[in-house]
């Protein structure tokens, strides 16, 4: 059994290049299972073979909810980044943070804009234990470099193309 550690506060150092200099990429793959329809019977599985999910519609959207759906790999997603990063700020910071909770709510739903789709993420911290104005100043800290927030406030470069 491995140890587990956590992440070296140096990721928090800044990076100076001119292009995009990637640290790691996840690679997942898809299927449509049962119904030929990914979101609501596919399987998702990780090239390194960590990820292997039944995804489903929920019920609330007419499935059965037996399966994860992209909502909640998003959401989960979305709250360990931001714990993440909130942990390297404390961390650096010398601010102890031992019981912080991240919530993270992804509602999928319509847009406005063009009638079909969108999502709104909702991102909740609680900081026990914490001075009000230290832990306001970790949260925006945190906000700022979080990469999913990132994401969700000003887009993400995404790349579609076809393969042969």
């Amino acid at each position: 059994m491995t140890t587990v550690r956590p992440a070296a506060t140096s990721l928090l150092d800044k990076y100076h290049g001119a292009d995009f200099h990637p640290l790691y990429t996840a690679v997942v793959h898809v299927n449509g299972g049962e119904t030929r329809h990914g979101r609501a019977s596919g399987i998702a599985r990780s090239d390194d073979g960590q990820l292997d999910v039944m995804l489903r519609m929920p019920s609330e959207l007419g499935g059965n909810g037996d399966g994860t759906n992209p909502e909640q790999l998003f959401a989960a997603c979305c709250a360990a980044c931001f714990h993440g990063a909130l942990s390297l700020l404390a961390k650096r910071a010398k601010v102890p943070i031992p019981d912080a909770r991240v919530t993270a709510s992804v509602t999928f739903g319509r847009d406005p804009v063009d009638g079909l789709f969108t999502l709104v993420a909702d991102i909740r911290i609680c900081l026990p234990g914490v001075e009000r104005a230290i832990a306001e100043e970790l949260v925006r800290n945190t906000e700022r470099i979080c990469p999913y927030t990132k994401m969700a406030r000003g887009g993400i470069e995404c790349i579609v193309s076809l393969e042969s």
